[in-house]
C-alpha cells in the first residue's frame, strides 16, 4: 500500500485535500503548496514525516504526511494518511467565512461577477 515517495500532487489528491489531481497541481504550481519555506512543484517528491502548508480558500491547512497511498482512498481511510495540524484559529476563520454572508450595502447579494471577483481576490490570502 506505501512506498517510500510519492508526488505531491498526486498525494494531495489521493488522501482527498483536492477533488482532482489537476487541481491539485494548479495549487502547487500557483505556490500554495509549501514545505516550510519552499515551495513544492507538482513533481516534487514527498516522503512521510513531512509536514505540508496548503493555501486553501484564505486558509492555511498544515498536514503531517503519515502514510503514501498507491492510489485514491475513501475519505475514511484517507483519514489515516495525514495528520491535521491547521491551528484552531485558522479553522475560526473559516467557519467565520462559511457563515457569513457577503451582501452589498444596499442587502442584495452580488451579481455573479462581483462573488466570482470576491473569490479570486480572496484566495490569493
Amino acid at each position: 500500500m506505501t512506498s517510500n515517495k510519492l508526488r505531491i500532487d498526486k498525494w494531495l489528491w489521493c488522501v482527498r485535500i483536492f477533488k482532482s489531481r489537476s487541481i491539485a497541481a494548479e495549487y502547487c504550481r500557483k505556490g500554495r503548496v509549501q514545505c516550510g519555506d519552499q515551495e513544492l512543484k507538482p513533481s516534487s517528491q514527498i516522503e512521510n514525516g513531512m509536514v505540508i502548508t496548503v493555501r486553501k480558500d484564505s486558509i492555511r491547512y498544515s498536514y503531517r504526511i503519515c502514510s503514501l497511498p498507491a492510489q485514491r482512498l475513501s475519505a475514511t481511510l484517507a483519514k489515516d494518511c495525514f495528520e491535521n495540524l491547521t491551528p484552531q484559529e485558522e479553522l475560526n476563520r473559516l467557519h467565520e467565512k462559511q457563515t457569513s454572508h457577503f451582501y452589498r450595502s444596499d442587502g442584495i447579494r452580488p451579481t455573479k461577477k462581483e462573488r466570482r471577483e470576491l473569490e479570486e481576490f480572496l484566495e490569493d490570502f
